[in-house]
């Protein structure tokens, strides 16, 4: 009946099994890659990415950890975000030719092993809802280096600038859980969404405008970032 503890455990599991569908999209993902599908790799890491954004809140919504005490639900999250935000398109990235063929593994293995310390530092998410350093987004940035056509070597040079800014202390906000300026920032990100699906729908030539465009909000992020992490005391 509503309310029981036995329809609570079942709403908890099924939120924990829709937050490990974020490894299907991340095999889906991987498949297209290797078909060579750009845009439906893309979808899929886009879907993967629309699974983390909810998924926390349908948690505290179920109230997960107190319906289900020993299963680590953070755990999973973060096998499923090393996935979809660090394996996956650094897979990509190599897949596509988009790093110097020389040095494409090496080229590779630096963002992996550094969002794989990232990942399990105690700090990687703070109390007061920050990300410490580069917090891994990995997608985002492929995503613009393609849709942009960048050469193998810019390529290469900002995937090793943004794996040294996983090991600089800077705090990044958490969009979902920071309550300064919250609301806007959702909204914003929902907005930065809709315009990526049109970018995505017209793969393999975006528009080149909304590329562009679409960068205000990770700027806005990355600004608001360091605002609030200059101002955090």
């Amino acid at each position: 009946m509503t309310g029981s503890p036995a329809l609570a455990r079942a709403l908890a599991w099924s939120v924990h099994l829709y937050t490990a569908l974020g490894a299907v999209a991340a095999l889906e993902a991987v498949r297209a890659t290797v078909a060579g599908n750009a845009r439906l790799a893309f979808l899929w890491m886009a879907a993967a990415l629309f699974l983390d954004a909810s998924d926390g809140t349908l948690a505290r919504a179920a109230r997960v950890k107190e319906v289900i005490p020993t299963y680590d639900g953070s755990k999973l999250d973060d096998i499923v975000d090393y996935l979809n935000y660090v394996f996956v398109p650094i897979f990509f990235a190599v897949q596509m030719g988009m790093l110097p063929p020389s040095c494409a593994s090496a080229v590779a293995a630096v963002p992996l092993l550094a969002s794989a310390y990232g990942f399990c530092t105690s700090a990687a998410k703070t109390a007061d809802y920050f990300f410490t350093g580069f917090p891994s987004y990995w997608n985002v940035a492929v995503f613009y280096l393609y849709a942009l056509g960048a050469a193998p070597a810019t390529n290469a040079t900002v995937l090793a600038v943004l794996s040294v800014l996983v090991f600089v202390p800077i705090g990044y906000l958490y969009p979902s859980r920071q309550p300064f300026l919250r609301p806007l920032t959702i909204s914003l990100g929902a907005l930065w969404g809709l315009v990526l699906l049109v970018v995505l729908a017209r793969m393999p030539e975006p528009s080149r405008g909304l590329v562009y465009l679409s960068l205000a909000y990770p700027i806005y992020y990355f600004a608001l970032s360091l605002y609030l992490h200059v101002n955090r005391r």
